[in-house]
């Protein structure tokens, strides 16, 4: 590892915005050791031995929630999966009493997902267990950020001066906000795109250029990232239609060639092929998106390692 193992100045990782620059980069200089370990045969370090994690996730996950379970295991920690499905929630249990009650079986650190804005948060504040943002609503998804900005770390060796175009569902998406923190704290220049009916009003004041044309986007960038339109967190399609979506604002090959020579293309998944992004773009040689997932892992590990060391 190029990083000395360290902890976070807070016991919780909640969000990007806490986070200062010298953590970050040592989220990811930690990752950048733990990479390797996903490469030997046995896949595993006893970092973590004898601590318990608990994955509480209330909303449906399928890389966050297995690339948590995978990094915990290969840091040898204990992994108990609790879903609402089945659970004393469905009977009307709050998360509160949830998490207490778990809290009574001592575990040391809870990664939550939660359809609430601020949830980890209130979790934080009344558990002594390390809790990890997993995704809150609209919120903060801070270990994606993480894992987007070491994806593009590796591919293109630096952060410092980078052009990311950031397209699609703005006004929905946690992701989005997560990155726009970490990016412009790293000194990477975004933009963001999309139809006038999902970019939130005021958000230049994060430090971003706005535009509503793709082509004006995919211009100059170096990085391209597609968000998907997150039909869950709308109360009606902010748009004419998903197929005049994707004649404006769809990521097709052709549109590609406007692109810098060297672009990668991210998303963070899932992908709604045929809406945001083309199958051809998704699967072809400017996509990094199954790097993002070998690396959610690697990043993972280190989120999970140095906040159970604060």
């Amino acid at each position: 590892m190029r990083a000395q193992t360290s902890a976070l100045k807070s016991k919780d990782l909640l969000g990007i915005e806490q986070l200062s620059p010298e953590e970050i980069t040592l989220i990811l200089d930690t990752a950048e050791g733990f990479k390797e370990v996903s490469e030997r045969p046995v896949k595993k370090v006893p970092a973590l031995r004898g601590q318990l994690v608990i994955n509480l996730f209330m909303e449906a996950s399928t890389r966050t929630r297995v690339s948590f379970e995978i990094a915990e295991k290969r840091l040898s920690a204990d992994t108990l999966n609790f879903t609402a499905s089945g659970s004393s929630v469905e009977k009307g249990e709050t998360l509160i009493d949830t998490a207490e009650n778990l809290m009574a079986m001592a575990p040391d650190m809870i990664v939550i997902r939660h359809k609430y804005p601020g949830a980890p948060k209130m979790l934080a504040d009344r558990l002594p267990a390390s809790i990890i943002n997993a995704g809150d609503g609209a919120h903060e998804h801070p270990t994606q950020a993480l894992l987007d900005a070491f994806t593009i770390r590796e591919r293109l060796g630096r952060l410092h001066g980078v052009n990311v175009s950031i397209i699609g569902d703005i006004a929905h998406s946690r992701v989005v906000r997560s990155n726009i923190h970490l990016l412009t704290r790293m000194k990477a220049s975004v933009t963001v795109a999309g139809p006038p009916t999902l970019i939130p009003v005021e958000i230049e004041k994060l430090g971003v250029r706005v535009v509503n044309s793709l082509d004006e986007a995919i211009d100059g960038a170096d990085v391209i990232m597609m968000l998907r339109i997150q039909l869950e967190r709308q109360g009606k399609l902010s748009l004419p239609s998903l197929r005049e979506y994707y004649n404006t604002f769809g990521l097709t090959p052709q549109r590609l060639r406007r692109a810098k020579e060297g672009v990668i293309v991210m998303h963070p998944g899932p992908m709604n092929r045929g809406v945001e992004i083309a199958s051809d773009v998704a699967d072809g040689p400017w996509s990094v998106i199954l790097n993002q997932v070998t690396n959610g892992v690697a990043v993972r590990m280190a989120g999970v390692l140095h906040s159970s060391l604060s």
